[in-house]
């Protein structure tokens, strides 16, 4: 591996992409929502999950990326096209998923990674980005809306189970093409 890079993720990966997420979620959503979402699947069924997406996207232009620091992997993001009810196809893209470990950040990983998502999502002639961002993660609302993003008014609610605790979202765009 080469220290302090982003690339397509390897299929060897998911197991810590797999690690990073659960240790992300247990650092950005609030406990009630963290603890039913970890408690809802366990590692190794993420593991294969993220096994197939690297090596079976769901369409071509859904793709897996690392962020590589101290010859491991520190942090990984989703990017593909987006599937709100308001995209325009062939226009709009997403980054889905995008979490640096927390053990790694603050090092430079998380911009190399955005860096990288936005990249992918212009090479793959989208024109706009989305990210969907927990409403009260300030911190990533912050990092991003410095790096030019900006809300667009959509806001959502979602849980992971009926009934179960939820997480306000807000949604964020930004211009790439």
């Amino acid at each position: 591996m080469i220290a302090d890079s982003v690339r397509l993720a390897l299929p060897t990966e998911a197991a810590s992409i797999s690690a990073i997420q659960r240790r992300g979620w247990t650092q950005t959503l609030p406990p009630d929502v963290a603890d039913e979402v970890l408690a809802g699947v366990d590692l190794a069924t993420m593991t294969e999950r993220w096994q197939q997406a690297i090596l079976r996207p769901p369409l071509a232009q859904f793709r897996v990326l690392v962020a590589v620091g101290d010859d491991r992997v520190v942090g990984f993001a989703a990017v593909g096209p987006s599937d709100d009810p308001d995209a325009e196809a062939g226009e709009d893209g997403v980054v889905a998923e995008f979490v640096v470990d927390p053990q790694a950040q603050r090092r430079g990983h998380g911009s190399r990674l955005l860096n990288a998502c936005v990249d992918t999502l212009r090479a793959d002639a989208f024109v706009r980005a989305t990210w969907w961002v927990h409403a009260t993660d300030d911190g990533l609302r912050g990092f991003l809306t410095e790096a030019g993003w900006a809300a667009d008014g959509a806001h959502t609610e979602v849980a992971a189970t009926e009934g179960g605790p939820s997480l306000k979202l807000v949604r964020l765009h930004t211009a790439i093409g």
